[in-house]
């Protein structure tokens, strides 16, 4: 017996974000165990008005590798 899979909201969300944002699975996975929320990623992304601000994709592995070294050195 097959059930016809039908994607969550969540779902298509993560897509959505991917596309978007142009992200790899990698970050896509990385983001999801930081508990991200991918409608929240555009006050995440830099845009012309703040170039201070780094790119989405090196913003995730920065803040994924301060919490996960943390905790694999304590």
């Amino acid at each position: 017996m097959t059930k016809n899979k039908t994607p969550s909201s969540k779902d298509e969300a993560w897509t959505d974000a991917k596309k978007r944002y142009k992200l790899t699975d990698e970050h896509i996975r990385m983001a999801k165990e930081l508990g991200l929320n991918p409608k929240k990623f555009g006050s995440y992304a830099p845009n012309k008005q703040e170039p201070w601000k780094e790119p989405l994709p090196d913003f995730i592995e920065e803040i994924y590798a301060k919490r996960f070294k943390k905790s694999e050195s304590g």
